[in-house]
């Protein structure tokens, strides 16, 4: 598998992450037991730093070889 490839399956998992992201914030939105409420908003606070990283990793993994991007101290050796 090439970088770019990687890069193009990490983009299509944030995709899916986000998605399930937004579909949890509608169903918080309309929940009205406030327990349920919370466990959705936990759901989502789980999800996000998935999400953040599926990101910076597929623009990562897409310019890791272009002398002019600067990569993520986060993921420099």
């Amino acid at each position: 598998m090439t970088l770019l490839e990687m890069s193009a399956s990490y983009g299509r998992s944030a995709a899916v992450i986000h998605g399930r992201i937004v579909e949890l914030r509608a169903l918080e939105r309309a929940q009205e037991d406030p327990e349920a409420a919370f466990r959705l908003r936990r759901r989502i606070d789980e999800l996000t730093p998935l999400w953040r990283e599926a990101r910076e990793l597929a623009a990562l993994t897409a310019h890791y070889y272009d002398r002019s991007y600067h990569k993520y101290g986060k993921y420099a050796l």
